[in-house]
């Protein structure tokens, strides 16, 4: 199942929340402060919490492994931005693609080591509600996740609520993804009623599609409605912005967790607080996405390339990362 199949679904079925205790995210390998996973508010969490300088902290076992989400762009961009830190660090890093039961199963086997997309407080939910006692978390890197409806940014709408009375301006057409996706219900079952869009010509086609049409809008200068989501390349690659939401038709946002098992987290403290410290707004991991899977630069081909070109054009963000201050 696609991330967009999951999470619009969970997103517009709100009441199946966890709803958890109060407890506030701790940091890095463990310890007393490091409680259940099933016991945290998931909601309530600012990335880079916890953050200090790892550099005083050493592995023994420089053998470490990523389960990589199956088709989420952001599992393979924090995964593959790790693995290059660790590989210049002396470790030997390997990957594996799975669909998420398996990966939380394997983090609690012991057969995976790390994951660094788990999103909350909604999406993974019932993983954590089976599997949260056996886990780690290691806190959030992004804090927000969420469906949108998107414009051009020179375009004269600034509210969803607006394209009822600009319509004629975005050639009353707002264009969609796949029919079976979350991001589609949501729209259709939400957005639309809610703000009163039912004039609009929902176009419901596919991810390429949208895309396609909002690179020759905005090549053409020309005002355009998309459906889209966050994190997307397509807010570094191409002039948007997200209308507001007044009446949240869309949904909250989500955190972005990274998490391992418990013996993973005791043997790698100092992989386990390089996640801690890790943050990535909404300009950086856009653009590290573009480099890896616009068609314009490695299109999804070469993650290893893709990230060390966005390291060297950001050259500052690994020393940051280390000691901790990505998060000031």
């Amino acid at each position: 199942m696609s991330r967009l199949i999951k999470l619009g679904g969970v997103l517009a079925a709100s009441a199946l929340a966890l709803t958890a205790c109060g407890a506030s995210n701790s940091g890095g390998a463990g310890g007393e402060e490091t409680k259940s996973a099933s016991d945290k508010d998931w909601a309530n969490c600012t990335p880079g919490d916890g953050s200090k300088d790892a550099s005083d902290l050493t592995d023994d076992d420089k053998d470490v492994s990523f389960a990589v989400f199956n088709g989420w762009d952001e599992s393979y961009a924090t995964t593959y931005l790790i693995k290059n830190v660790l590989e210049a660090d002396g470790y030997k890093v390997k990957t594996q693609e799975l669909d998420a039961g398996p990966a939380y199963t394997g983090i609690t086997q012991g057969d995976v080591d790390f994951v660094t997309d788990t999103w909350l407080p909604l999406t993974h939910a019932s993983y954590l509600e089976k599997f949260g006692d056996k886990m780690v978390d290691h806190g959030c890197w992004y804090d927000n996740a969420k469906l949108t409806i998107a414009v051009n940014e020179d375009s004269p709408a600034k509210t969803i609520e607006d394209l009822k009375t600009m319509g004629d301006e975005y050639d009353n057409t707002l264009y969609g993804i796949e029919a079976g996706a979350g991001l589609t219900e949501t729209t259709k079952e939400k957005a639309i009623p809610e703000y009163g869009l039912e004039d609009l010509d929902y176009k419901i086609s596919s991810t390429p599609a949208m895309l396609a049409q909002l690179k020759k809008s905005t090549d053409a200068d020309e005002n355009v409605a998309v459906t889209l989501w966050r994190p997307h390349w397509a807010y570094d690659a191409f002039p948007v912005r997200d209308l507001k939401d007044p009446k949240n038709a869309m949904g909250d946002a989500e955190r972005v967790y990274s998490f391992s098992g418990k013996d993973a987290a005791e043997e790698h403290p100092y992989v386990s607080q390089l996640l801690q410290n890790l943050v990535l707004d909404d300009d950086h991991l856009a653009s590290l996405e573009n480099l890896m899977f616009s068609e314009d630069n490695y299109n999804g081909k070469d993650h290893e390339k893709a990230v060390a070109k966005w390291l060297k054009e950001n050259p500052d963000f690994v020393d940051q990362w280390k000691k901790g201050e990505l998060a000031k």
